[in-house]
């Protein structure tokens, strides 16, 4: 699951094939049959994402701050001065192992799929989302039993979860987070980025996001060129 939402991610950049079309309908098919989640869904956050990475209340990557986490430097200055408190965040270096990574997906993604796909009709992507727990459980059910389905649909989830978050936090959240100031495309998306050591590892851990830099200046950029 953590290997399909990276190629995934490949495909709703329009990186692999030379026509978008192909990539529009493979991407569909990955994240829709090979994961359970809606295309549209994808495309509607990411892409805000791209266009204003760490600005608060446009890039919807850091929606957490400040109901759960307080986000740099700037912001959490201004919860300071306003002495806002939604949580303990002189703590949340702890709670964040807890509400974090692990309740991302199963939590949180899980139900707010659905929600996204029935509030704005998209019905082809419900289809899609259909196939992939259909043939989950046709699979799973005659092994496992309701209870060993759910469990197991639940254990997947949770370490993708993990999985997902320490890779997508690692390389924006260290960086400069604050409202949108206006700053050029070009710095903007250098704030907000940062590079991961390369290893063979890495790379396949990270799907090449440890290539942040790279990835957001050319994100149409096949990802085994990053590193050139």
């Amino acid at each position: 699951q953590a290997q399909a939402g990276w190629l995934q991610h490949d495909f709703g950049h329009l990186s692999v094939f030379s026509t978008s079309k192909w990539n529009h309908w493979v991407h569909k098919f990955v994240i829709g049959h090979l994961k359970g989640a809606p295309a549209s869904w994808w495309n509607h956050l990411h892409f805000q994402h791209h266009a204003k990475p760490n600005c608060f209340r446009k890039d919807p990557d850091i929606n957490m701050h400040p109901l759960f986490f307080a986000l740099g430097k700037a912001l959490s200055v201004e919860l300071g001065v306003q002495k806002k408190k939604y949580m303990p965040y002189n703590h949340q270096h702890k709670y964040f192992f807890i509400i974090g990574p692990p309740a991302l997906v199963p939590l949180y993604f899980q139900w707010y799929i659905f929600y996204f796909v029935v509030q704005r009709k998209k019905w082809v992507d419900m289809a899609w989302m259909l196939t992939f727990y259909i043939r989950f459980f046709l699979t799973y059910l005659p092994l496992l039993g309701v209870k060993g389905v759910l469990g197991l649909f639940l254990l997947v989830r949770f370490i993708e979860s993990m999985w997902f978050v320490w890779v997508t936090q690692m390389n924006h959240i260290p960086m400069h987070i604050d409202y949108d100031k206006n700053v050029d495309w070009f710095s903007t998306q250098l704030q907000a980025t940062c590079n991961v050591h390369q290893s063979l590892f890495n790379d396949w851990f990270s799907g090449h996001l440890n290539f942040q830099i790279e990835h957001h200046l050319f994100p149409t950029m096949p990802r085994h060129n990053y590193w050139k």
